[in-house]
């Protein structure tokens, strides 16, 4: 497999903030919201009620030993669970945690008589815990509302019943029914006459997609129009949304590397703090006249809760959560943080042809007879092939003719030229011009100057006229070009396994800069490969996810078009754009610029505030509540300027 797939290992790596677990200690997915805000409404009701009873002094007794138990009580529910994650994390080896950080700072402000504070500075931490929690949980919405489109029953035709039943069990080739306005259970084929379907969830369009009997079904659609039946395809771990699904559960473990910068600089910076701490309290004693511990120790506190790297730690993985949320949300699956960022430096932009800016559906697009009525001349020519599953005779069985169909005979196939066979008695030739001419057939010479694949037919020896199909252009294809120019991509390429001479063509209506044609796989990736050795060249590859598989994967990026029903897209590709609209391109890269915008944002924040702090606090200029600011504050203005991503609108 391709050497940018990461081990999803590092998602477990022990981290230095809430990060690891989603809202550390305070969060539970299966508690309730009252029990997860219960310890921290409590602190902040004993809390306050101290205060004013401090100030006022309403309870003369309010004081010794009281004082101190109140306090103690207040600081317990969210002081307790920081502790122990403190003493569970140095069990393991890792020592320089915030929750450390976060325990020596108040159990130290406990010991020279600041309780209030020292309560104040747990009580804002838990608080700002949830709060994170709450927005790692928003960020991830998007990503996890695919959760909601897992079917979980199937109503599957059984011993002449319908019965309901896990989709898990359910076999390939077995009926399924699907009610209006229930899920698809798994991949299959429409057995109905016609179906209309929402796939929103799976593509991010709203529009409704309607398919006729015999064509593919995806899981997690939603069926709108009657009651139809499929027989599946696939089980149901194999189904486009299960892979999806993992897909997108696995990418928080590509790490940007960004992201895997600031971890290991929080581990490095944190344990230095500690013994500038440390160096705060007792090294004033040698340098200053009236050495005051109490005071020192005071600094050296503020200076710890300071330091806690949570702002960081937090924002920067929640920065690309909603990254890939926004992506996701516009139909646009990246397969970890580290793509985003990759998206970012793209110089290049590579593309095939047929199925990435073409529908890869051949057309009719000219019928030019010779001494035959169209619709006679086209029976025969139907006629013929009938015989063949090339995509090109489906194209041509297309063709609406009145009347009853002719039949063909006695139908062989020249190698390499097309087909020979008996209609209505007569000799008929259908395929290239070397067909035609080993066969001494004249061949106008108009049909020279076509580019286009064509197809000619001769009849009881006699040229008989000639078809011209093509592939169309995606409705978005302009538009799509024009827009990864506008977001600053420089160079634009065209790969092609296509004629030459069609390769050109399209290139030149679509303004594409450089245009190759009649490669093979292996000359995609040479040309791919070349362009990368280039100075400062970035290639992102747009194929469509089968036979351009090697390129998607030797590229910078590697994107794959309409990859919901591709199982090698979902495996090879790094970005799928499931919607099969190459326009989607640009808002990739528009998304990707707009998290490391943010990200960096919050890192220049995070940074700056705590630079100003910290050395306030060793100056003696700040307190608890500035402390409290410096790390819990701007880890949630951090978090608001990352949530910002799931509001933005890249069209």
């Amino acid at each position: 497999m391709k050497k940018k797939k990461q081990n999803s290992q590092h998602i477990n790596d022990s981290e230095n903030c809430c990060i690891g677990n989603d809202g550390s200690h305070n969060s539970n997915d299966n508690a309730s919201t009252f029990k997860i805000y219960l310890p921290a409404t409590f602190s902040f009701v004993m809390l306050i009620t101290g205060i004013i009873v401090d100030y006022l002094e309403i309870f003369p007794h309010f004081s010794d030993w009281i004082r101190i138990v109140w306090y103690v009580m207040a600081y317990i529910p969210v002081g307790f669970p920081v502790i122990i994650e403190g003493w569970e994390s140095i069990k393991k080896g890792d020592f320089f945690t915030e929750f450390l950080l976060m325990s020596i700072a108040t159990i130290g402000a406990f010991a020279i008589g600041e309780y209030p504070e020292g309560v104040a500075v747990m009580l804002f931490y838990a608080v700002g815990e949830l709060f994170q929690s709450a927005a790692v949980k928003k960020a991830k919405g998007s990503i996890k509302a695919l959760l909601d489109v897992r079917p979980n029953e199937a109503l599957v035709y059984r011993n002449k019943n319908y019965i309901s039943v896990n989709p898990e069990t359910v076999a390939i080739g077995e009926k399924v029914q699907v009610r209006v306005g229930e899920k698809i259970p798994l991949d299959g084929i429409l057995l109905s006459e016609k179906g209309s379907f929402n796939t929103a969830a799976l593509t991010g369009e709203s529009k409704p997609d309607t398919i006729a009997k015999g064509e593919k079904v995806f899981a997690g659609s939603i069926n709108l129009d009657g009651v139809i039946e499929i027989e599946t395809t696939k089980e149901f771990k194999d189904s486009s949304i299960a892979r999806i699904l993992e897909m997108v559960q696995n990418a928080t473990a590509r790490k940007s590397k960004t992201e895997l910068f600031i971890r290991i600089f929080a581990r490095i910076y944190t344990p230095i703090v500690v013994f500038l701490a440390i160096g705060l309290t007792f090294l004033p004693y040698f340098f200053v006249d009236e050495y005051v511990f109490s005071d020192w120790l005071y600094r050296a506190l503020i200076f710890l809760v300071i330091s806690c790297p949570c702002a960081l730690v937090i924002s920067i993985p929640l920065g690309y959560f909603g990254g890939l949320g926004a992506a996701s949300k516009n139909g646009i699956l990246f397969k970890g943080a580290s793509f985003l960022d990759e998206m970012t430096r793209i110089t290049t932009v590579v593309m095939d042809k047929t199925g990435t800016v073409t529908k890869g559906v051949f057309k009719i697009k000219e019928i030019k007879t010779i001494d035959w009525d169209e619709p006679e001349f086209m029976k025969y020519l139907m006629a013929m092939e009938e015989q063949s599953t090339h995509p090109i005779a489906k194209a041509i069985m297309e063709y609406k003719a009145d009347g009853e169909d002719f039949q063909a005979k006695e139908v062989t196939e020249v190698a390499g030229k097309g087909l020979k066979g008996k209609v209505n008695g007569k000799t008929v030739l259908v395929g290239n011009k070397a067909l035609m001419t080993s066969n001494n057939i004249e061949v106008p010479s108009e049909t020279d100057n076509i580019v286009e694949s064509i197809v000619m037919v001769s009849i009881d020896g006699k040229f008989a006229g000639y078809v011209i199909i093509a592939d169309e252009l995606k409705e978005d294809a302009h538009e799509a070009i024009k827009q990864i120019r506008e977001s600053g991509i420089s160079k634009i390429i065209m790969l092609s396994g296509d004629k030459d001479s069609i390769t050109q063509q399209v290139a030149k209506e679509m303004g594409i800069d450089t245009a190759k044609g009649g490669l093979l796989p292996e000359d995609k990736l040479n040309e791919v490969e070349h362009l990368k050795k280039q100075f400062n060249t970035k290639v992102a590859f747009i194929g469509d996810g089968i036979n351009d598989a090697p390129v998607l994967a030797a590229s910078d990026v590697g994107i794959a078009m309409g990859g919901l029903g591709s199982d090698v897209a979902i495996e090879t590709a790094d970005v799928i754009i499931q919607t099969d609209q190459p326009s989607k391109i640009a808002r990739a890269i528009k998304i990707g610029r707009s998290t490391r915008r943010i990200v960096w944002q919050n890192i220049g924040l995070a940074f700056g505030v705590k630079a100003v702090v910290l050395v306030l606090g060793a100056g003696g200029l700040a307190t608890m509540w500035e402390a409290v600011f410096a790390d819990v504050g701007v880890a949630l203005l951090a978090i608001l300027n990352a949530v910002r991503l799931q509001k933005m609108n890249w069209k």
